[in-house]
């Protein structure tokens, strides 16, 4: 499937299906991350049971510390 992510259009494998695999896909499933996909937040509890769809716009902003 094709989505939008941070403004790239992208490929998805078909095995990626909710929002937890895309986070698992890209290796930042244990980072803490601000998800929204179609311009709505999804909080972290519903990362597991919200479904990815094709054309999707997904934007995903992780924090990284420094000074």
């Amino acid at each position: 499937m094709e989505v939008v992510l941070n403004g790239r259009l992208i490929q998805l494998p078909e095995n990626v299906v909710y929002i937890a695999d895309v986070l698992k896909y890209y290796d930042i499933q244990d980072k803490i991350v601000i998800v929204e996909v179609n311009g709505v937040i999804i909080p972290k509890l519903e990362h597991q049971n919200t479904r990815v769809s094709d054309k999707d716009q997904i934007e995903i902003v992780h924090f990284v510390g420094g000074g």
